[in-house]
């Protein structure tokens, strides 16, 4: 009974710490957004700009190499290569045309 109890505990613990994390990840995610799109108005050609940044990052993404594989690595790479394209099209959003 102490096992399940102790294993409940875990659970709420852990889904605890992952809404944290995915509100740190949203404010950060936002954040980031709303620079990025500051910066990218300045530039002559914001478009341009964007596309160069975005193709940067996901060469970037997918050359990522951590420093021990695990079966987490293909996951997290394609999560970051999905919300490279979510701050995309959220940047593009706002570039004048």
């Amino acid at each position: 009974m102490t096992d399940i109890k102790d294993a409940q505990a875990e659970i709420e613990r852990l889904k605890h710490e992952v809404a944290e994390l995915s509100g740190l990840a949203l404010a950060t995610g936002v954040l980031l957004t709303q620079l990025l799109q500051s910066n990218l108005k300045r530039e002559l050609n914001p478009w341009n700009s964007a596309t160069k940044m975005m193709n940067e990052a996901r060469s970037a993404i997918e050359g990522f190499s951590p420093e021990t594989d695990g079966e987490r690595d293909p996951v997290m790479k394609q999560r970051a290569l999905d919300a490279l394209t979510q701050y995309e099209t959220q940047l593009r959003s706002v570039l004048p045309t």
